[in-house]
């Protein structure tokens, strides 16, 4: 089953942290267009789990993937679509992903009952930094624009360790950061 531990820290940024960080650290990256796709059910079964369900399109790829709750951090099962089921699953039709169907079958998910509710573009910049993934996105949806850091680990610790220490070092305050597709929801609901 193609699974893994995502282990990753985050904080939201201003206009002008993203800049100063976009300018100081990426400014050699190159930057990556991402699309997610999100789903729920009317009655946000997943939300109650914990959980997430999207689609992400990059580099004209499509990945369905679940995020659930793990003791580590989430745990991400994934499964590769093509362009066919993907239109399927917008259409509201959700076609073969066997990986993350045998797990949402587990959560006693209906799949039938998921809905797509939208979607977030997501400009992306990568660097290696510390033994981590250091990510600075820009994202756009519902007539909304944020912007963020990410810090990918393999140990919570180490991970944790290095993001503080790097926002304490551009004076940028930790923030309540909820996921993207939590920011999603709330300015559906907002709107």
């Amino acid at each position: 089953m193609s699974q893994e531990i995502e282990i990753e820290f985050k904080n939201l940024l201003t206009v002008q942290e993203y800049n100063q960080l976009a300018g100081d650290l990426f400014s050699q990256a190159e930057t990556i267009e991402q699309t997610n796709y999100y789903f729920e059910t009317p009655s946000f079964d997943l939300k109650e789990n914990g959980s997430a369900l999207r689609i992400r399109k990059k580099n004209g790829t499509y990945t369905l993937t679940l995020k659930e709750p793990h003791p580590d951090g989430l745990l991400e099962t994934h499964d590769k679509l093509t362009e066919k089921e993907f239109l399927s699953w917008t259409a509201g039709t959700p076609s073969e992903a066997p990986n993350v169907i045998a797990q949402l079958k587990k959560m006693s998910m209906d799949v039938a009952a998921l809905e797509y509710l939208g979607s977030m573009v997501t400009f992306r910049k990568e660097i290696p930094y510390q033994n981590t993934l250091l990510v600075l996105d820009k994202s756009i949806y519902l007539d909304t624009e944020d912007a963020e850091l990410e810090l990918e680990a393999t140990s919570k610790n180490h991970g944790e360790k290095i993001f503080n220490s790097l926002l304490e070092n551009y004076q940028i305050p930790l923030r309540d950061t909820p996921p993207k597709i939590a920011r999603f929801f709330n300015q559906k609901r907002s709107l």
